[in-house]
């Protein structure tokens, strides 16, 4: 039986890797609120921005929710009410397929493309007000992915 008086290191909250992950995730959501809360989008709105603003320059084969959601990693019921918002606020269209009624085609619409254009500095701002170690932080970003990978994360 195990000493109730003591606790194992791999169990202390600053050895959880899967902790370090999340307060790091949360920091840094928080540092881009003030700048996207005066272009009226929450972060998950922003990430989904991202990737419509990839597929506007050049679209993948099927630009569809299900496509979405794999690339950012969402379900469908997290991503449907995201889309929803962002199609009331005209920033993007949704289109059934003619072809298989199923797939929701989605894509930016004019207005977003303008908005994905202004987001583009977010990410560089938030660096420099940071004063972040660009390679410190490129070597994090591949490890990341490679646990990502580790894990069963396809990023389609």
């Amino acid at each position: 039986m195990s000493d109730l008086n003591s606790v194992s290191p791999l169990l202390q909250l600053d050895n959880q890797l899967c902790f370090k992950l999340y307060a790091a995730s949360r920091l840094v959501i928080r540092a881009y609120q003030p700048m996207l809360a005066e272009l009226q989008l929450t972060y998950p709105q922003y990430l989904v921005l991202l990737v419509l603003g990839e597929w506007y320059v050049q679209a993948p084969e099927q630009p569809t929710v299900k496509a979405l959601g794999r690339r950012l990693l969402l379900d469908s019921g997290t991503l449907t009410p995201l889309l929803k918002r962002l199609q009331s606020q005209g920033l993007l269209m949704r289109q059934r397929s003619s072809v298989d009624e199923r797939e929701v085609h989605v894509r930016l619409s004019d207005s977003g493309w303008a908005l994905y254009q202004r987001v583009q500095v977010l990410k560089q701002q938030l660096l420099c007000e940071h004063d972040v170690d660009i390679e410190a932080l490129a070597d994090l970003r591949g490890q990341l992915d490679g646990l990502l990978s580790q894990l069963g994360a396809t990023n389609d």
